[in-house]
């Protein structure tokens, strides 16, 4: 089994995706976000890549949630902070998301054969979710505006250090290997690491520290966001 680390959305070609297992990270902010929804029992989260689409595909009873240069989209019932999504109001929604990287990246890899939401929240049950499947891996980190973000490369380093903890015999690209060797060197200070990257510093500055440290808790979730039709639902790694 090989594992590749594709450093953009942008960089994710749709046909090398074909009977893959795609893995798709934006840990500031949106997988994060799907991440805490699923977890706290949202039933679905569909995905859309831009505002009129999500509005468009919002069935009813269901929610918006969203953001634009980091702020919640006019009308929506969400932004994209995590925090907003960890409470019982979630529980058995529906929710339409739009963000500006994440939600594109994902709509990007929907030719993969199985496809996943990963974070630093849920490293360990994506990785074992992402093993099941006996198939090749595709790590896509979203980026920002097709810039690869450092966030983004550590939680995809965290998940493929997980992974080999679980299988030592994985094929592991170049790029996958320098992203784990990056996340083990700021593993006991990943907070400050995620202070420190470009995206962790504009969020500081519009007053979403909260969700940067919220982001930066290893394996706290043990539910991984799972395509399934054109929505994300909960996947349960066994045991």
């Amino acid at each position: 089994m090989r594992v590749e680390v594709i450093p953009t959305a942008g960089e994710a070609v749709s046909d090398d995706l074909l009977q893959k297992t795609v893995i798709v990270i934006d840990v500031l902010r949106a997988t994060s976000s799907m991440a805490t929804a699923i977890e706290h029992g949202a039933r679905r989260i569909i995905p859309a890549e831009t505002v009129r689409q999500a509005t468009r595909m919002r069935p009813e009873g269901g929610m918006l949630g969203g953001e634009r240069n980091g702020k919640k989209i006019p009308g929506f019932d969400f932004g994209n902070s995590p925090i907003e999504y960890a409470g019982e109001f979630v529980r058995g929604a529906t929710i339409v998301m739009s963000t500006s990287n994440g939600t594109r990246a994902i709509r990007k890899s929907l030719r993969a054969g199985r496809l996943l939401a990963g974070a630093i929240l849920n490293a360990s049950a994506c990785a074992r979710a992402a093993l099941s499947f006996g198939k090749d891996v595709r790590i896509v980190c979203a980026g920002t505006g097709d810039r690869f973000c450092l966030e983004d490369g550590l939680g995809a380093g965290l998940i493929l250090h997980e992974m080999l903890s679980l299988k030592s015999d994985l094929e592991v690209g170049d790029f996958g290997q320098a992203m784990r060797c990056a996340f083990l060197h700021v593993k006991d200070y990943l907070e400050e690491a995620l202070f420190q990257c470009h995206n962790g510093i504009r969020l500081a500055r519009l007053g979403f520290a909260d969700d940067v440290r919220f982001c930066a808790r290893p394996n706290v979730y043990k539910t991984v966001p799972f395509l399934e039709g054109d929505g994300l639902v909960a996947w349960r790694p066994a045991g």
